[in-house]
């Protein structure tokens, strides 16, 4: 990573190098480069990184703000580690959570705003024709977030963002859960559906009904095999 120390002005670059160091551990928490359980050793990584503790340790205390690390007074900093308990408990707040957004969604979308949902809604179809599954879940995150956005509750908006953070890195295998991607497209066609009509509880229901799927598949026995020592290896 190449920090970028061409600010003069102390707080400015201070604010400059920890938001950079945070971004890079970050991506590489959720690109899963930074395996969960991964100790962060202060040192190794500032030297790593180019930088001093101070910019590192405020890095850190945004992931531990986020859920991505925890911090402990004999390890330090450890890449967080999700239970599948702990993961069917994120699940059930983002159901209320995304649920009530779409409730406050429907009746303030912009005709931009439902032409974003089509387009996305198209992409998913395309991202499966072209069994790109990475892909399909990156839009499939951008068609959630529309109204999450559109919601207009900004506290909902901050909750949703750490939630999903935490979240994040687990969503890369989904199409285990769901059985394919056919599915997850119809699910989304039927909300849009519902969303076009105007029907917010319509679609708020259907929502929930879409994000209850990889929750019945978790918490049943028979989904053992798709944890690594307790990590679910699956999400929406």
């Amino acid at each position: 990573m190449t920090v970028d120390t061409s600010n003069t002005t102390l707080g400015v670059q201070n604010r400059t190098l920890w938001e950079q160091v945070f971004a890079h551990l970050r991506e590489e928490i959720l690109a899963n480069r930074l395996a969960p359980g991964t100790e962060i050793n202060e040192v190794a990584f500032a030297r790593q990184l180019g930088v001093s503790r101070g910019p590192l340790r405020e890095a850190l205390g945004r992931l531990a703000a986020e859920g991505l690390v925890t911090i402990t007074p004999r390890r330090g900093a450890v890449v967080t580690k999700l239970t599948r308990t702990e993961f069917l408990e994120a699940y059930q707040v983002r159901e209320a959570l995304e649920s009530l957004a779409v409730k406050l969604a429907v009746p303030r979308l912009t005709e931009e705003q439902r032409r974003q949902l089509h387009a996305l809604s198209d992409e998913m179809v395309e991202c499966a024709r072209r069994g790109d599954v990475s892909g399909f879940f990156a839009v499939n995150r951008r068609f959630h977030d529309v109204f999450v956005q559109a919601s207009g509750n900004r506290r909902l908006q901050e909750t949703h963002a750490q939630l999903m953070a935490q979240m994040g890195r687990l969503m890369n295998k989904s199409h285990e859960l769901r059985g394919g991607l056919e599915q997850s497209i119809a699910e989304h066609r039927a909300i849009l559906d519902a969303v076009d009509r105007g029907d917010a509880l319509g679609a708020a229901r259907l929502l929930e009904e879409h994000i209850e799927v990889p929750q019945r598949v978790l918490a049943a026995p028979e989904a053992d095999d798709l944890f690594d020592d307790d990590l679910p290896a699956a999400d929406e």
